[in-house]
């Protein structure tokens, strides 16, 4: 049976460091700890007081202060995973964890889950060819040798880094390695680590390399466990539950996000916010139950960006700078259906198409498979449709030899709108108005990836109200559009009413309105 040994990275919080120490060795496994040397010494003193009873806790030989960014944090963990492997001989895994983590799911289920997989779980990614690193340093990182901290010491950091790029001091990553970038939360096989420390003790050249490269905790040992250990037992992936905000700071949890930590595919959560103490408390005494059954959803990511992200989506009244002066042409129509039931506003262009000789096409902007002409490959993806949208639009009308078109949208999809709102051609907007049953709201968040299969009610019912909002949000920025050709078709309205509106909105005669609006079904989910 697995028995993990945890490697705890600490600096503050005594208490909580105390708390935790007991909680994941009382299930039998153990625990090194590294408390920064930066750090109190009465709090070092209080943690060694209290845990000095717990023949599964030991305490790094050699305290480093640690910075942000530098080589001590590597050298710290390395301390620690020294006296986890000499101290704790029948230890078969090592869990790198922080005071900031903790257990989301039962020792029962930790240790059966590493007992099923014989892998080791790191993240790491080529440092060159992937997109891990999103702003800064890149390349530099490597080729040049960073002795000061940025934070701490940013004149000399910045002074050095200048002066080797004046004078070209470059330097080569040590030929046999291909470097790799990912988190710094990994789950190591015994024999993994005892591979890297013995592996460091004859290359002494990749322990100079790697100290003074900058923020080397992501790519050290996500380098060597792929120097080391063959591909197929290497799960590309932290255990740990981490997310990060749109500024690059990580996403912190608080007493409310129990369920939704619970319900993630990881063992671990970082960061846990030192006053939720209810949150520590629950998750404390869940890691020492037994026979708990986890509803796996696995949503969290997905909902926190839907969540974070409201009033933030579709702000933007400006064209972007590739599309200035390119119009669609004032004497074309451009005909927009806005519905957020997709196969509503299908139903209505099935029967406009049938109806008129308006060409029409659904969600070209939202959706991947919608059926299209072949446009000479711009049409092939979202990403390429959405970026030159205007001039998608252009092709169609080119295509169709036709002066009018139809397009669906999603509301969401706000921007385009707007976009299309801003051009020459004249363009009339139809939003179609329909009830969102709670039915409809929960099988909505499992299709946008809000709600998982196994996501339980209490959480459905929680995000329901924020979703009908969010909807309700959504039409009011639609009809904050300065268009003068706004119209609404609604399923709470007479045929009659509708029929009218379709009449005005497509200029066509009120027996055509009449033919399109003859579904019965129009509305029906």
């Amino acid at each position: 049976m697995a028995k993990i040994a945890y490697i705890l990275l600490c600096h503050k919080d005594p208490d909580a460091i105390i708390a935790q120490a007991g909680q994941l060795t009382a299930a039998g496994d153990c625990m090194a700890i590294h408390f920064d040397a930066r750090a109190s010494d009465a709090d070092y003193a209080q943690i060694r007081n209290a845990l000095k009873g717990n023949q599964n806790v030991i305490f790094s030989k050699k305290r480093i202060k640690c910075g942000w960014g530098e080589w001590s944090l590597i050298q710290a963990t390395l301390h620690a995973l020294q006296a986890a492997v000499d101290q704790f001989p029948r230890a078969t895994h090592f869990y790198m964890l922080s005071g900031d983590c903790m257990a989301i799911k039962t020792a029962e289920y930790v240790h059966s889950f590493l007992d099923e997989h014989d892998l080791d779980y790191i993240e790491s990614h080529d440092f060159f060819e992937s997109n891990w690193i999103k702003t800064g340093m890149k390349e530099d990182r490597l080729i040049y040798r960073h002795y000061f901290n940025e934070r701490n010491q940013p004149r000399l950091f910045y002074a050095a880094y200048e002066v080797q790029k004046r004078f070209g001091l470059t330097r080569e990553v040590p030929a046999d390695l291909q470097v790799m970038i990912g988190s710094q939360w990994w789950c190591l096989r015994r024999r993994t680590i005892e591979m890297i420390l013995s592996f460091l003790r004859n290359r002494r050249d990749v322990v100079r390399f790697f100290s003074t490269t900058w923020i080397p905790d992501e790519t050290f040992f996500q380098t060597l466990v792929r120097h080391l250990i063959p591909q197929q037992e290497i799960d590309n992936r932290t255990l740990t539950f981490l997310m990060f905000s749109d500024y690059g700071m990580p996403v912190t949890f608080y007493n409310d996000h129990y369920d939704l930590l619970l319900g993630q595919n990881y063992l671990f959560a970082r960061k846990i916010s030192p006053e939720a103490h209810e949150l520590k408390d629950r998750l404390g005494q869940l890691y020492a139950s037994e026979g708990v059954s986890f509803h796996i959803s696995d949503e969290g990511r997905n909902l926190y960006h839907f969540l974070a992200g409201r009033g933030r989506v579709g702000r933007r009244y400006a064209q972007r700078f590739w599309e200035i002066g390119n119009s669609l042409g004032p004497e074309r129509e451009l005909f927009l259906l806005v519905c957020k039931k997709w196969h509503v506003a299908k139903r209505l262009v099935d029967q406009i198409a049938s109806e008129t000789t308006i060409p029409c096409i659904e969600y070209i902007y939202d959706e991947q498979e919608t059926p299209l002409p072949d446009l000479g490959g711009i049409e092939t993806t979202l990403t390429k449709r959405s970026r030159h949208r205007r001039a998608v639009a252009r092709m169609l009308y080119d295509h169709f030899q036709s002066n009018k078109l139809v397009l669906c949208l999603d509301p969401a999809n706000l921007d385009v709108i707007r976009d299309f709102c801003t051009d020459q051609a004249r363009t009339r907007i139809l939003e179609i108005e329909c009830a969102y049953s709670d039915d409809y709201l929960t099988g909505h968040a499992h299709r946008v990836g809000l709600a998982g299969q196994n996501s339980s009610d209490e959480a459905i019912a929680r995000l329901l109200p924020t979703l009908r909002n969010a909807l309700a949000y959504e039409s009011e920025l639609i009809r904050g559009i300065r268009n003068d050709s706004l119209f609404h078709l609604r399923e709470t309205a007479d045929r009659a009413e509708n029929e009218a509106v379709i009449a005005e909105f497509l200029g066509v005669s009120t027996d055509q309105a009449k033919a399109i609006m003859q579904l019965e079904y129009l509305f029906a989910d």
